[in-house]
C-alpha cells in the first residue's frame, strides 16, 4: 500500500507543477477605469484673516467725570443704545446760563427795534436827524446779531449736554469698559470701549502677481472689474474648526496697486454671519475660483506615477497591454487631479495595482466606474461649484 501511494503522488507532481507555472505566468490583476470628465472651475487656496466691516473706538466728545455705565462687557448692542453717562450737572448749568443770556439779548433786540421805529417816525416829519436814525438802525442790527449769537450759545450748550450721554455709533459687539465710573474723561482723547460689527464680516488675504492677473482676467470675462466689487467671484473659507462646513461668500474689493516690497495685492471677500460664528481676527483658508467653467479630465492622485522627471499614467489597451502616457497635472478638483495635457478622456487607465503593472506587459483588467465626486475626502478638499 505504501508503494502504491508513493507512485500515485509521483504521478500527480507534473500536474501540480504545471498548474503553478500557469498561475505564475497569468497576467497580474489591476483595477482600471475611464477618467472622469465634467465641467469644473479651478480654485486657488490662500490664508487670511477675518476683520470687522466696521470698527469704532468709542470716545467722549465732552470732558467730565464718568457717572454711569449702561452695558455689560462683551454684550451685543444696537446703534443708538446708551453706553455711558457723564456727570450732567455742569452742562445743565451752562445751558441755563446760555438761555438766560438769550433772554437778555432778545430784550435788547425788542428795545432797539422800538427805538429805531420811533426815530424813523420822527425823521419822517423832520423832528429827528438822519444821523440819529442811522444810529438807531445800527443798534437794532447789532441787537439782532447778539440774539443769533446767544441762540448759537444755547444750541452749543444743549449739544454738549446731549454729548454727556454716549450712545453706540454702530451695531455690533462691545468690548469691556476701559474706564470705570468716577474717572475723569478727556474730551476726544479718553477711549472708553470699542465696538466691532459682526454681520456681515470681511476676510482679507494677499494674492501674488501671477494669480492676480488670472483673477483679473476671469473677472473681465464675466464682464466685471476686480478692483470694483472684486469681480463678484464666489469664494468659500474654512476655519480651524473641522466641524464647521465651509462658509460661502464673494470677492468685493481689491486694492488699487501691487505692493512693491512683497509683490502682492490685498483682496477682500465678504461673508454673511447671521449666527455670529465668524469673529474678527480669526484665521481661515479661502478657496477662490481662478477660472471660468470648462470641461476637465480628472483622475485619482494614486493613478499618477513618476517616471524620472515627468508624471505618467498607465494606459491599458484593448489587448490588455500596458503603456505609459506623460501627463501634466493641474489643480485638485472634486477629490481628483485635473490633467492639463496628455489625456483625451477616452483612455482606460490603471487606478489601483500600479506596482503590478509594467509598460509592455499584459494585465488582467477589472473595470470600475469612478464617481463624479469622491466622497472619501474632507469637504474642504473638494472644489466649489459656480452658483452654489
Amino acid at each position: 500500500m505504501q508503494l502504491k501511494a508513493t507512485l500515485f503522488a509521483i504521478s500527480l507532481t507534473p500536474v501540480i507543477m504545471s498548474g503553478l507555472a500557469i498561475a505564475q505566468n497569468a497576467p497580474p490583476a489591476v483595477t482600471v477605469a475611464k477618467p472622469v470628465i465634467r465641467e469644473v472651475v479651478d480654485n486657488d487656496d490662500f490664508i487670511g484673516r477675518f476683520q470687522a466691516v466696521d470698527q469704532v473706538s468709542v470716545r467722549a466728545r465732552v470732558g467730565g467725570y464718568l457717572q454711569e455705565v449702561h452695558f455689560t462687557d462683551g454684550a451685543l448692542v444696537k446703534k443708538g443704545d446708551l453706553l455711558f453717562v457723564i456727570d450732567q450737572r455742569p452742562f445743565v448749568t451752562a445751558l441755563n446760563q446760555a438761555n438766560a443770556a438769550l433772554e437778555v439779548a432778545k430784550s435788547s433786540l425788542t428795545y432797539a427795534e422800538a427805538q429805531f421805529k420811533r426815530a424813523e417816525s420822527l425823521a419822517t416829519n423832520g423832528s429827528q436827524s438822519v444821523s440819529i436814525l442811522d444810529d438807531r438802525r445800527r443798534e437794532w442790527v447789532s441787537a439782532e446779531a447778539n440774539v443769533r449769537g446767544a441762540q448759537a450759545a444755547v444750541d452749543r450748550a444743549a449739544l454738549d449736554l446731549e454729548y454727556t450721554k454716549i450712545t453706540a455709533p454702530i451695531s455690533g459687539r462691545v468690548d469691556r469698559r476701559l474706564i470705570s465710573t468716577g474717572n475723569l474723561i478727556q474730551a476726544d482723547q479718553s477711549e472708553l470701549t470699542t465696538i466691532v460689527s459682526l454681520d456681515p464680516i470681511d476676510f482679507y488675504f494677499d494674492v501674488d502677481e501671477r494669480r492676480l492677473l488670472n483673477f483679473a482676467d476671469t473677472a473681465r470675462k464675466r464682464g466685471s472689474d476686480l478692483q470694483l466689487g472684486g469681480g463678484g467671484v464666489p469664494v468659500q473659507v474654512v476655519i480651524s474648526d473641522a466641524n464647521q462646513p465651509p462658509f460661502k461668500g464673494d470677492l468685493n474689493f481689491a486694492e488699487n496697486r501691487v505692493d512693491s516690497d512683497s509683490g502682492t495685492i490685498r483682496v477682500r471677500a465678504r461673508f454673511k454671519n447671521p449666527d455670529l460664528i465668524l469673529q474678527p481676527g480669526l484665521f481661515g483658508r479661502v478657496q477662490v475660483e481662478a477660472s471660468n467653467r470648462y470641461t476637465a479630465i480628472l483622475v485619482p492622485d494614486e493613478a499618477i506615477a513618476s517616471d524620472q522627471n515627468q508624471r505618467v499614467v498607465y494606459v491599458v489597451g484593448t489587448d490588455g497591454t500596458v503603456s505609459t502616457k506623460p501627463v501634466r497635472p493641474g489643480p485638485r478638483l472634486y477629490g481628483y487631479r485635473a490633467i492639463r495635457e496628455g489625456l483625451t478622456g477616452d483612455e482606460t487607465i490603471v487606478v489601483t495595482g500600479l506596482m503590478r503593472a509594467r509598460p509592455g506587459t499584459k494585465v488582467t483588467s477589472q473595470m470600475t466606474e469612478l464617481p463624479q465626486t469622491r466622497d472619501d475626502l474632507p469637504p474642504e478638499a473638494a472644489s466649489m461649484e459656480v452658483g452654489r
